[in-house]
């Protein structure tokens, strides 16, 4: 069984994941607030290696000049004395009500212009504590009604914001690159880009695209009834896998983030086994941080805030472990070429082929046997028995 989590693990949490009071629509709190400085010691004590925040996470809205630099000043005393590092910071534009109607796409435009100074504040901070990676989640970026907004205005207001945050980070010259968050619904009734496909095709309009990738999140895939696993492989075909949010999801419902693996436990497996070992020729597809995006339940106490914290990294070292096994295993090798898996990252053309010498080929197409084409089984159902007996530990 795996080890105890270190920091080559590279696990990251949220201050608002464990800090998660556990008020809901329908109830109020079941735990009290936790201290920053407490959340930074203790997990650094179960083996993580860093921790993210909201800005207003750490320095409450409203909060003095005084009181914010002693807040700031606490928390860096915290990651001087047990290592962790601050690899990702993003700014809350949703919580307070004046976000009521979005942030970048408010029809309000004082509402966009301040929001745009609010991250560009905390941008500051990030760069202090060393963050490489700064997150934006859209989750007011939306409506409820198509007659309230116009969406093409909006993508547009969008974009302005993304180029205008991006131009003050270069001319600042911060070593930070932006990642899109997307998510279909919740708390708006529809958000603007709602999916990591449609995050990468608005990336794709940007000025400054080259630094502005993509965080997904295993729930929020999953609540518009995408695989997760195709989602992240897209996002690092497009060399814009920035940043990551585990949890875990039962299908297509509300945001349950769950503890990693606790949804579906299968996707989770191919998702670490894409993660650790989908490079060419083997090998981490993915070098940042692996960040838990998850709330402990309602039910728990103080105790079983950090049972779940514990319980997101074991499951993944589990799963990690589980798929290196399955990689090993020369019954699964020999039954991924019978499949022919890796056929397919053989060109369809060959070496100096155009479409010239494809029609010149009678094999490929006049003298194809079509009928051994349809008939012939790929196998794909004993290699899927194979990957359920690995993640279940009876092989």
């Amino acid at each position: 069984m795996p080890g105890k989590p270190t920091r080559d693990d590279k696990f990251s949490f949220g201050l608002w994941t464990v800090g998660w009071q556990a008020r809901d629509p329908f109830g109020d709190a079941t735990r009290p607030p936790l201290d920053a400085v407490e959340a930074v010691h203790k997990l650094a004590e179960l083996g993580a290696y860093g921790v993210t925040f909201h800005d207003d996470d750490l320095v409450p809205f409203g909060s003095s000049t005084a009181e914010r630099e002693g807040r700031i000043k606490r928390f860096r005393a915290a990651l001087d004395a047990t290592g962790l590092v601050v690899p990702m910071v993003t700014t809350n534009l949703f919580t307070h009500p004046m976000f009521k109607e979005g942030a970048f796409t408010s029809n309000d435009r004082g509402v966009r212009r301040y929001a745009l100074r609010k991250v560009m504040a905390n941008l500051d901070l990030a760069a202090e504590l060393g963050a490489r990676t700064y997150v934006f989640w859209g989750g007011r970026e939306g409506s409820e009604t198509d007659a309230a907004k116009d969406v093409r205005a909006a993508l547009e207001r969008y974009r302005e914001a993304i180029d205008t945050l991006a131009a003050y980070v270069v001319d600042r010259g911060y070593q930070i690159r932006f990642a899109i968050e997307p998510k279909p619904n919740e708390p708006r009734g529809d958000i603007i880009l709602p999916t990591v496909g449609s995050a990468l095709a608005f990336i794709s309009s940007l000025e400054h695209r080259d630094m502005v990738g993509v965080n997904p999140e295993v729930g929020h895939e999953q609540m518009a009834g995408m695989n997760f696993v195709h989602s992240i492989s897209q996002a690092l075909w497009h060399g814009k896998l920035f940043h990551i949010d585990l949890n875990g999801q039962h299908g297509a419902k509300y945001d349950q983030d769950l503890v990693f693996g606790h949804g579906d436990l299968l996707s989770a497996f191919f998702l670490v086994d894409l993660l650790e070992n989908g490079a060419p020729g083997g090998g981490p597809a993915y070098d940042g941080p692996r960040h838990f995006d998850y709330k402990p339940f309602r039910t728990e106490d103080a105790a079983g805030v950090w049972e779940s914290a514990a319980a997101n990294m074991r499951t993944y070292l589990i799963l990690k472990e589980r798929a290196a096994a399955f990689r090993a295993d020369p019954e699964v090798q020999e039954a991924l070429r019978s499949s022919q898996v890796d056929e397919l990252a053989t060109p369809t053309l060959a070496a100096g082929e155009s479409y010239r010498e494809l029609l010149a080929d009678e094999g490929a197409y006049e003298r194809f046997d079509v009928e051994r084409a349809a008939t012939h089984g790929y196998g794909f159902a004993r290699l899927d028995q194979l990957a359920v007996e690995h993640v279940l530990g009876a092989r």
